[in-house]
């Protein structure tokens, strides 16, 4: 007797990850850091924080903050307008329980040398 595949309670949230340096990041020579948008799987927010981090340190970045926008309903009902290339990674993230960057801005330290 096959039984019926249980429905995954799996959810996809949208984070922003802010990473500082670390050798070996992969990040321009001149940027301080990095910001990144993350679309990650998990039953629920804490999970996908925890499975963020701990990707991004295997990647040999220095995530150092990670701030939650909710799932894909929580920021629609938000208001936020989500594109379709933005759904297509959130489903992708669903699809094989991933941990997706969808963006990567690196920061750059403008401030004026002082003399």
């Amino acid at each position: 007797m096959a039984s019926a595949k249980k429905p995954s309670r799996q959810q996809v949230y949208t984070l922003i990850v802010q990473i500082g340096r670390k050798e070996g990041d992969g990040l321009p020579d001149k940027a301080t850091g990095a910001g990144l948008v993350v679309f990650s799987s998990g039953v629920n927010e804490a999970e996908a924080v925890r499975e963020t981090v701990a990707v991004l340190k295997q990647a040999e970045t220095a995530p150092l903050d990670v701030t939650g926008y909710g799932t894909l309903a929580e920021r629609e009902a938000a208001g936020h307008e989500i594109s379709d290339d933005e759904r297509q990674l959130m489903q992708r993230a669903l699809d094989e329980n991933a941990v997706i960057i969808a963006q990567m801005e690196p920061f750059y330290d403008d401030a004026p040398a002082r003399e």
